[in-house]
């Protein structure tokens, strides 16, 4: 008789994620390195992968696989949470829902957040995944954001924060158009095997700033559309 394997030691990998994965790429923010190690990961990933949970790997989220359907690699979750700079009055819009852990996240630091999710079954998924964490400050609507003037999108507008969960190839002008004066948009914008990490502030009326404070590779969000490669 084999003797029985020793039960995956979670709480240990969260630590060596921390540590050797966030930490590592500038992220200090105590508010969220705490609530890394408080919320479980694991809890969102599916069965078949959850002792990858808190790995540097994109986990699929679909079998088959589909495209886009993924939970990022933990540090670009966390490094997105803090260049967001949350508030606890925030409210946040987020479109990919996938498997509800980075709406878990942003739960956590803002006062509600709408998540949008194109595929019925992960928004029900996620919707059961928040459920079971405890989490009620999050509403998971089943709906294409990428769609001309999403109605579901700006139900809830202005928004304080606009997380895109995926890459895009460029920043959809209709999200930029739903922040407050002072909200931020988080997206992963540019074509592989360069895309980089964007933060667009909404300073007044018609006026925007944006930074791009660090490179990355993410898969696609499913539905925006591609940039023009037509030249002349």
């Amino acid at each position: 008789m084999s003797p029985a394997h020793p039960a995956f030691d979670f709480e240990q990998a969260r630590f060596n994620m921390i540590e050797q994965q966030i930490r590592p790429w500038e992220v200090l923010d105590a508010r969220v390195l705490q609530l890394l190690g408080e919320l479980k990961r694991e809890d969102f990933a599916p069965a078949a992968y959850r002792a990858l949970a808190l790995a540097d790997v994109e986990i699929p989220l679909c079998r088959p696989a589909v495209e886009g359907a993924c939970m990022l690699a933990p540090k670009i979750e966390a490094r997105a949470l803090q260049d967001l700079a949350l508030q606890d009055t925030d409210s946040v819009l987020e479109i990919g829902t996938g498997s509800g852990y980075m709406a878990a996240l942003l739960s956590r630091l803002s006062a509600r957040v709408l998540s949008l999710e194109i595929d019925p079954a992960l928004a029900e998924q996620a919707r059961r995944n928040l459920s079971a964490a405890g989490i009620d400050n999050v509403e998971v609507r089943c709906a294409d954001a990428a769609a001309q003037r999403c109605a579901a999108c700006g139900s809830n507008a202005p928004y304080d924060a606009i997380v895109l969960s995926g890459s895009v190839a460029e920043v959809p002008a209709d999200l930029l158009a739903l922040l407050k004066t002072g909200g931020r948009l988080f997206a992963i914008v540019g074509q592989e095997p360069i895309m980089r990490a964007t933060l667009v502030r909404r300073t007044g009326p018609a006026n925007y700033s944006t930074e791009q404070p660090w490179d990355i590779v993410a898969p696609r969000l499913r539905g925006f559309p591609e940039a023009s490669r037509f030249q002349f």
